[in-house]
């Protein structure tokens, strides 16, 4: 059925299956922050590996198999609706957490990371674009805040959680139940409570000039051809470096210090903690003030936490360093997916997101495969390091090529001029 009068753009129109989509990111985040503390720790000291740089290839294959997928549930959504592609992304997360518990070698817990690449590029694409298509122009960077802070609030409520039951009942089985039970619960709520959103992409749509593209014009425009977009492409990939980073390194190099699985994962918590819980504040606000300077303060304030990390050795200071990191990951997240929100067409958006997704999801890969080889090299501090210069230097990009994205000006097409009037 087309466009009928019960479809409605608002957050405040649409607050039931809005709230059910923060609850279904919710768990999709949870599925990640099982892992944060425990994983690094199992690779060390149930399969004795050493290598930082084999070590975090769990890492590298979560990120490319994320950036991958990303793309191609875009692509799904925008041809046969959003609800089909959250559904099957959930029967992906499935088997991650049995074959970690199950894992003879460490090859299986790889492979887990495989399948938590395909759950996490369907899902978390697929509520990004119900939101965005649900809420309408006007409220897109709140909506953002509230699904990526449902996120990473439960990233690092998990992280929390799993790392107390490591510390009491082992790194086997206990961290990983949590994760049988929220693929399971998702699961049911997505197939059985979550309605397509794409009609309401289509409405949006209908007021707009008409902007047809090919999927290479597309791939382009946001990856390179225009300016905010290929800013927010760039930023992104740096931002989830970071994020790649810290899931390899920061429980290694915190163990350092003698710490404990408990006070390990208190720290390892604390960044997506503070994370999650900034996004309420600063996606509501890039509504009012602005996408670029939430972006640009933020790449430069990543970059100063983790100066502070790497030249830390107390918990105290890790602490600090990470709560700064938070706040700065907080400034850039929703507002980067508000930016591109704002910049693409309803007819490509699902496309333009799932490219965006690509780009900054490859960040892990390429934070797992550097920090792993400038560790082996010259230490886990030295990995930080890196990925400071790298957020400066992002940071300084976005403020010489981004553009303020919002209120948007006239809807632009791929190919950089305004798109043909629509015919009604």
């Amino acid at each position: 059925m087309d466009n009928g009068p019960a479809v409605r753009l608002g957050l405040r129109e649409n607050a039931a299956q809005f709230t059910l989509l923060v609850a279904v990111n919710a768990l999709v985040g949870g599925m990640v922050g099982q892992q944060q503390t425990t994983l690094p720790l199992l690779a060390e000291r149930t399969f004795h590996l050493t290598g930082y740089a084999f070590i975090f290839t769990y890492v590298a294959v979560f990120g490319i198999t994320k950036a991958t997928t990303n793309y191609v549930a875009g692509a799904l959504a925008d041809r046969f609706g959003r609800k089909p592609v959250l559904v099957g992304g959930w029967l992906f997360a499935l088997p991650v957490p049995l074959l970690i518990i199950g894992a003879p070698t460490w090859g299986w817990v790889v492979l887990a990371n495989f399948f938590l690449g395909v759950n996490q590029g369907l899902t978390w694409s697929t509520t990004v674009m119900m939101k965005v298509d649900l809420v309408g122009p006007r409220q897109r960077g709140l909506a953002m805040g509230l699904n990526e802070a449902s996120g990473y609030g439960a990233v690092a409520l998990t992280s929390l959680l799993a790392g107390d039951l490591a510390a009491h009942y082992g790194l086997r089985p206990a961290p990983f139940l949590l994760g049988i039970a929220y693929s399971v619960v998702a699961l049911a709520i997505s197939t059985l409570t979550i309605r397509e959103t794409r009609n309401h992409a289509r409405l949006e749509a209908s007021t707009l000039p008409v902007s047809d593209a090919s999927r290479w014009t597309i791939i382009a425009t946001t990856t390179w051809r225009e300016p905010a977009l290929s800013a927010a492409s760039q930023a992104g990939l740096v931002n989830n470096l970071n994020f790649g980073l810290s899931w390899g390194v920061f429980p290694l190099l915190f163990a350092t210090a003698g710490l404990g699985v408990a006070q390990i994962g208190l720290l390892v918590a604390l960044y997506p903690a503070v994370w999650g819980a900034g996004q309420l504040l600063t996606g509501w606000l890039s509504d009012r003030w602005g996408r670029k300077p939430f972006v640009t303060a933020g790449m430069l304030v990543q970059a100063g936490a983790l100066a502070v990390i790497a030249a830390s050795r107390t918990a105290e200071r890790w602490a600090f360093g990470t709560v700064v990191l938070g706040l700065g990951t907080a400034m850039v997240y929703p507002t980067l997916l508000a930016a591109v929100g704002d910049v693409a067409h309803p007819s490509w958006r699902g496309q333009a997101i799932g490219i965006y997704r690509v780009w900054r999801d490859l960040g892990y890969a390429v934070g797992a495969l550097l920090g792993g080889l400038v560790a082996e090299a010259l230490g886990l501090s030295a990995a930080v390091w890196v990925a400071a210069g790298l957020s400066l230097a992002s940071g300084l990009t976005v403020l010489a090529r981004m553009y303020e994205t919002h209120p948007p000006s006239a809807p632009r097409s791929p190919k950089g001029g305004a798109g043909r009037p629509a015919s009604h």
